[in-house]
């Protein structure tokens, strides 16, 4: 009787496994159902394609310009390499996984979206032209899923309630008056706003115009954020950074890009020059919400407390 019953149990778990569309040992561990309340957040803003001097002192980006002399810039910040895809899992996962373009394998990698879960905390990515929440697809333009990591993993895949964290820009908006942003928020613009085409889609136009209309959106977006209550009350830590450098540009892997932060408890009127890619501003989003670094080159990579005025770890 107790064979037949571990056969049943076997035969069970294997048809389990079959309609899920996975191996049960590849299933990520379940979140937490209860979420504790935000203390901290972090938002991170990628945009595509620009090298550090496209943005930095050119006049036709005047926001971001501003945000930098308030607050802090990275000077010799690298992206890991071309494509995108590959630095948006390392800012997510600490790993490149890929630079194929086409990828469409489920990542099983430990991720922000896991430890987060783990721990109890919330997150969202914020993501313009996506068609509905939860979508896990590609397209259509000017939506585009390989600058959505989130989608990718196995996480999401396994758990709608993970899934419904993917929601589209005006989520963003509302959650930004109502002092209700997640403790991690991913903003991505779509393609006519993220610096990578011309702001009414295609490419025939100047770089200029490109970083002019990726400036006017940033604008939209984060200047509510910045005068909201929650912005100081929740000590929020904002990272803008972009993709990788223009294509020419494969210095260190992805070329000189620009990264700005600002927060409450970002120095002011900073700049700095150590050498960073973005495995280092992954650590910097766990050691900020106290989570634990373990994900992937972000644990060792160097740390960014120089930007505080008060160092985590």
């Amino acid at each position: 009787m107790q064979s037949l019953r571990r056969w049943f149990t076997v035969i069970s778990l294997t048809f389990l496994a079959g309609c899920r569309g996975m191996n049960l040992a590849n299933q990520p561990p379940a979140p937490l159902t209860s979420i504790r309340p935000v203390a901290r957040n972090v938002v991170l803003v990628v945009l595509e394609n620009q090298r550090y001097t496209a943005i930095i002192g050119n006049q036709h980006a005047p926001f971001m310009n501003q945000l930098a002399a308030e607050y802090s810039v990275a000077s010799n910040f690298y992206a890991d390499l071309h494509p995108s895809i590959g630095n948006y899992f390392m800012l997510t996962v600490g790993l490149d996984v890929t630079n194929d373009l086409d990828f469409a394998t489920t990542v099983d990698d430990n991720n922000l979206a896991r430890v987060m879960g783990q721990a109890g905390m919330s997150w969202k990515a914020y993501l313009e032209s996506i068609p509905r929440v939860g979508y896990r697809g590609g397209g259509p333009y000017p939506y585009v899923k390989v600058h959505n990591p989130f989608a990718y993993f196995n996480d999401i895949e396994v758990y709608k309630s993970e899934a419904d964290n993917m929601v589209g820009l005006d989520q963003f908006t509302s959650d930004v008056a109502n002092d209700a942003l997640p403790a991690f928020s991913l903003l991505i613009p779509d393609q006519t706003h993220n610096m990578h085409d011309c702001p009414g889609g295609g490419r025939l136009c100047t770089n200029d115009d490109k970083v002019q209309g990726g400036d006017l959106w940033l604008q939209q977006q984060l200047a509510p954020l910045l005068a909201s209550p929650g912005y100081k009350n929740h000590e929020t830590l904002l990272v803008v950074t972009w993709d990788d450098s223009w294509e020419h540009d494969t210095v260190h892997g992805g070329g000189h890009i620009p990264v700005v932060l600002a927060g409450p408890l970002v120095k002011q009127n900073y700049v700095s020059t150590t050498f960073y890619q973005h495995e280092s501003v992954l650590r910097l989003i766990c050691e900020y919400l106290g989570l634990p670094n373990t994900l992937g080159k972000a644990a060792n990579a160097p740390s960014m407390n120089e930007f505080l005025t008060q160092p985590v770890n």
